[in-house]
Formats: C-alpha cells, structure tokens, sequence
C-alpha cells in the first residue's frame, strides 16, 4: 500500500458512524436527498457506538443509590464507572470532583450558586451566555472582545490587577468560540488567572469533542461541557473540578441523595447533615442513561485517537474555508484572524442576503441544515457584525429592537460524523445560491424564514 493510500484510508477511518447518516429530506424543488446535519455545534448527531451502548443497557435500568436489587446495583456501578471514565477523559487530579449536571449552562449556574460570599467574576464579552449570564449575585467585570489571544491575555491580566487581592475571584474563559471555532488561549488565561489569586473555569462545550481536554495540562480550576454537543444524547452535562468551594456551598437542589441524614427536632423542625461528595449537588433520581451515553462518548473519542479525528476535521475546515474564500460576496467572522487554530465552526454573512432566508434555501433546496441567528452569543457576534450594514429584506428574523440593526449570521459546524460530502455539498450550494439566487419564494412566519406554499 502506497503512503498515499494509507493516509487516505487513515482520513476515511476517522470519520464515526453516528445516528442519521442516512436520513433523508424532501427538497422543495422536487425529491429526496441525504440530509446534511452540519449544526454539531448546536446539537451533534449521537454516535452510533453510544446509541448501542445504551440500547444494550436499556433492559437492565434500574434506579442507583437507593436499591438493593441486582439493577439497582448494576446501574449504581455503571453510573460510578462513568463518573471515572469522564475523569480520565479530562485527566483530573485525584481529589477532583466530577458532578453531572442537566448540560454546560447547568453545570455553570451550579458552579455560580457555589462561589464565596463577595466573589467578583471576569468574563469576556465573547462567551456563550451559558457563561456570560450565571453570575447574577456575584460582582461581574465584563471584558471587552480581544482581538488577538495575546490582547485576550493582556485584557485578563489588567483587570485583575486592579481587583482586591484578598476577595475571592473567578475567570470564566471559553476553550473554542461557539460563533468562530477559533481557539482560546487557555492556558495562558489560567497562568494569568492563578498569578493574581483568582480561579478558572472552562466553558469545554465547544473544545471537548474536537480537542482532548486536560485539566492538568491546561491548569483550570474547573471545566463544564455538555454531552449533546460530544455525540451523547439524553440531556447531561459535567461539571468537573475543585472540590472545596463545592463542599462549602448549599446543595444546588434539595432533596434525596443530596442528603446524608435528615432527622426531626424538638421543636418540630428538620436538621439535615449533607454529602459532601459529588452527591451534594446530585439530587433526585439521576440521568444514568445521559450519564452513560457521556461516557461511552468519552471512550469512543478516546479510542478513535484524537490526533487522527483533528487531522481530519481540519480537512474539513480547510475544505469549507477555500470553498467561501473563492465567493466574494461572503465573509466569514473572526476575532483573531484567518490563520487562528480554530475547531469545526464557522460563521459568515453573505452580501445582499439576510442570513434567515441564505439558511432557509440552504435547507429547503438542498437538504443542508445550519444555523443562523445570534447563537446564543449575543454580544460577540453584534460586535462582528455592528459596523455592517444588513438589509432586512422580505424575509429573515424578526425586526431589530429600535436603533439596532438587524443583525444575524449563518452558521455551519462539522465534527466526527460529518462525511466528505457534506461539506462538499455545502459550498457547491453557497456558491450557487450566491450566484443563481433562490430557486424558490420564502416568507417570514414566526420570525423564521419558510418555503412559501
């Protein structure tokens, strides 16, 4: 076998099965086509070797912690292995504590109803509000959007010298932009953070199912991602880290398996001594196929080999890149510029298209399904996109609020599923709905652009 051969059967290797690669679409124009799920960055499809893992369990569900039958006790163990295969798959430090939560913005409003009395908070502008909106009772410092991970760096490090050494601190930090793909320097961000008393926290959403995700290498205080972004259905998240600041706070909810003993007083009260385990912050029957579908997701990723499924995706981005570089009319958005490492999510607006109807015809005409929007990043991508004029058109998102411009961009996002011909798809289709224009009328109905019927 040549070396060409091998590289080329190494790339075809890469490429997971996952759930819904041979669904297929009506177009509006006429029959049926191989739907083109390239929204991973919203919800990625579940992979298949997850979705057989759970199947495979499904008959022997049982509720954990609380029962003495042969189901309960096996769903107790499978629930605790997963709890030490998401350690190894961030590479905890031993006294570590890994909490499952319901998603990221689960895992980071409990991380924010855990932080010291007078804690003072610093997040850049650019994050996902699952990071840029938990913080309500803590004095928040939002920082403006760097432009380089160099200013990023040097942004962080002046704001925190002016804060009192002596409070406790917390920088909340994304490890790739869920608008751009770009990557974030995050170590750098953490050393910068430690050096002035302060903690770290990890929004890992986005980097944990491109990138592997080291707590030590990296040298965060804490990291949060969710599973329906890493190929694992069923509505689950991690919250991974220190454990001292979690001991010390109120349990998140209330309720059994948050509870060690619960025993009446004299005067007719409650006194309740808690865990001070993973537990406290568990309450409630937990997700223990969400839990396990997290952790079959983390071996599978880690037994494809992460050096082989980045090489292939930037493949892909590469692909996707050179496609929208050769159309004039579009403009992909970055913050720190062309040659910025970044993971499989890019944003751009084409000229003379509202991004609502360009997703819309992207869709209906060829099977392809993006987004398009704000992405839950309201600030950042205003930010990109203030300084350029948008016509609404007949048909996008709803109106601006007043003095605003209607602003939205599209979104396309690829991952370890995603096949060759997809992406190929996809700029053959940007290219020619750029150039032809729709084949189709849309109108706007419920804010959303729609095949007119």
């Amino acid at each position: 076998m040549s070396v060409s051969t091998a590289a080329a059967d190494q790339t075809i290797c890469a490429q997971l099965p996952v759930l819904g690669r041979d669904v297929t679409v009506p177009l509006v124009t006429g029959g049926e086509v191989t739907y083109a799920a390239l929204d991973y960055a919203a919800s990625a499809p579940a992979l298949q070797r997850v979705w057989d893992d759970v199947a495979a369990y499904a008959p022997y569900y049982g509720s954990v912690h609380r029962g003495a039958g042969y189901l309960s006790q096996l769903s107790t163990d499978l629930f605790e292995n997963s709890r030490t295969t998401v350690a190894e798959f961030l590479d905890c430090r031993a006294d570590d504590q890994v909490v499952f939560t319901r998603s990221t913005t689960d895992s980071l409003n409990l991380l924010a109803g855990a932080l010291p009395a007078d804690c003072q908070v610093f997040v850049f502008e650019t994050e996902h509000h699952a990071s840029l909106l938990p913080w309500r009772d803590a004095r928040v410092t939002y920082l403006n959007a760097p432009r380089t991970p160099q200013e990023a760096v040097a942004t962080l490090e002046g704001a925190l010298a002016g804060r009192d050494p002596h409070g406790p601190a917390l920088v909340c930090v994304t490890g790739a932009s869920n608008v751009t793909g770009e990557l974030w320097p995050v170590r750098e961000l953490a050393a910068a953070a430690h050096a002035h008393g302060a903690r770290i926290v990890l929004d890992a959403a986005q980097l944990a199912p491109h990138h592997p995700v080291s707590v030590r290498d990296l040298d965060v205080d804490w990291v949060a991602f969710s599973g329906h972004k890493l190929y694992a259905p069923f509505g689950s998240g991690v919250l991974a880290g220190r454990s001292d600041w979690l001991r010390a706070a109120e349990p998140y909810l209330a309720g059994g398996g948050a509870s060690r003993t619960v025993s009446r007083r004299t005067d007719g009260g409650v006194d309740v001594e808690w865990h001070e385990s993973a537990a406290r912050h568990e309450a409630g029957s937990p997700n223990v196929i969400g839990v396990y579908s997290i952790a079959s997701a983390c071996k599978a990723l880690t037994e494809a080999g992460f050096d082989t499924l980045v090489a292939r995706e930037q493949q892909l981005i590469e692909t996707v890149r050179a496609g929208l570089a050769e159309v004039p009319e579009v403009r992909v958005l970055s913050l720190f510029g062309d040659d910025a490492p970044r993971v499989g999510v890019i944003s751009f607006v084409v000229e003379g298209w509202n991004s609502s109807h360009f997703a819309a015809a992207l869709s209906a005409e060829y099977g392809i399904g993006v987004r398009d929007g704000l992405f839950c990043a309201h600030p950042l991508v205003r930010t990109l996109l203030g300084s350029d004029p948008q016509t609404q058109g007949e048909c996008g998102a709803p109106e601006a609020a007043p003095g605003e411009k209607s602003l939205n961009a599209i979104r396309v996002s690829f991952g370890a599923g995603t096949p060759d011909e997809h992406v190929e798809r996809f700029v053959r289709a940007v290219k020619e709905l750029v150039r032809d224009g729709a084949k189709w009328n849309y109108r706007t109905e419920d804010g959303r652009c729609v095949p007119a019927v």
